[in-house]
């Protein structure tokens, strides 16, 4: 999927490139994510990885520098073409490895050219500046803050919360 999208970039060698110049986007937190990862040389730790949780084997590869990004996503089609493609093998993980080395991309994956608009909060390297939570102290980064009835507050404050306190550990 990586590969298939940064050539479509003209990118050949991702790890060859200024490492500010390639934002890419998955839409799903499993193992494709970290391969995206491996091949691309983004990384969430220098905010040239994004997570959008859509639950959807698909990744966006954005070229900074060209101002073009392309959508890969795999095709459901892909599973049966490989059935029909290796129908002697029985375990269906290596059926599926052997036959997505095999078959051409246009059968594995769509691809759709795509504009994303990274602000400058959301590029690699940027220092922002860090805003204090009026509720929990806590710092905010990247202008993930939410005005709330006038309050600055964290997204977690301000009701977006993924946890429920339970109180202080002994």
């Amino acid at each position: 999927m990586a590969m298939a999208g940064l050539s479509r970039l003209g990118i050949q060698d991702p790890r060859g490139v200024d490492r500010k110049r390639l934002v890419t986007y998955v839409e799903i937190d499993r193992c494709a994510t970290d391969a995206v990862m491996v091949v691309t040389g983004c990384r969430l730790g220098k905010r040239a990885l994004k997570f959008v949780d859509w639950g959807k084997m698909a990744a966006t590869f954005v070229d900074l520098q060209s101002d073009r990004a392309i959508r890969v996503a795999a095709k459901e089609s892909s599973k049966e073409a490989a059935r029909r493609l290796h129908p002697e093998i029985e375990n269906k993980n290596q059926q599926q490895m052997l036959a997505y080395r095999e078959m051409p991309e246009e059968e594995l994956f769509e691809f759709q050219n795509v504009r994303v608009n990274v602000g400058p909060e959301d590029l690699p390297g940027y220092k922002g500046e860090r805003i204090v939570c009026a509720k929990c102290a806590e710092g905010i980064n990247f202008r993930r803050e939410i005005v709330v009835e006038g309050r600055t507050l964290c997204q977690g404050c301000a009701g977006k919360k993924y946890y429920t306190t339970l109180g202080n550990p002994s």
